[in-house]
């Protein structure tokens, strides 16, 4: 297996376990986004760490992303004790729709497999146009544009 393949089987693995932490039936984009902000050494890591989205950061985006989807329908996280989910340890997430879709325009956007870094799996997080990771993105006040063009920009001068 190449780098590459490890790269991407090691976040969708992390994603999953996010998935579970969470409770989800599913890994979705967001999950992704988290295991990327997770793995250091690559440019996609520097990349979000110098916009301020650590995985901690990444983590408060998507909190506050949920509890503004909850006031939407007239529901307050502070008003309600919600119980914490639980799932069997034993059941794997599937991989979701919007996980899916940024990992097909995270291969896309590279011009092989042999091209491929862990930065396009980052544009290919980010260039969702609608979903949680753009919701978080924008009430965390994060030019998601600017960010996409910081990946690219990464893209032809760095490596890995």
């Amino acid at each position: 297996m190449s780098t590459i393949d490890h790269y991407i089987n090691d976040i969708v693995l992390r994603g999953a376990a996010e998935a579970r932490e969470e409770g989800s039936a599913a890994t979705e984009a967001h999950h992704l986004l988290l295991a990327i902000a997770a793995v250091e050494g690559t440019a996609a890591h520097r990349v979000l760490t110098a916009a301020g989205l650590g995985r901690q950061a990444v983590r408060d985006a998507l909190h506050r992303e949920f509890e503004h989807s909850l006031e939407a329908v007239g529901v307050s996280l502070a008003s309600h004790d919600l119980p914490k989910t639980f799932r069997d340890p034993k059941d794997q997430p599937k991989p979701g729709a919007s996980a899916r879709l940024a990992l097909e325009r995270g291969f896309a956007a590279a011009k092989g497999k042999k091209d491929l870094r862990p930065a396009h799996l980052l544009l290919g997080v980010l260039s969702a146009d609608v979903g949680i990771v753009p919701r978080a993105l924008a009430l965390a006040g994060v030019d998601r544009a600017g960010l996409m063009d910081r990946v690219r920009e990464t893209l032809t001068r760095e490596s890995w």
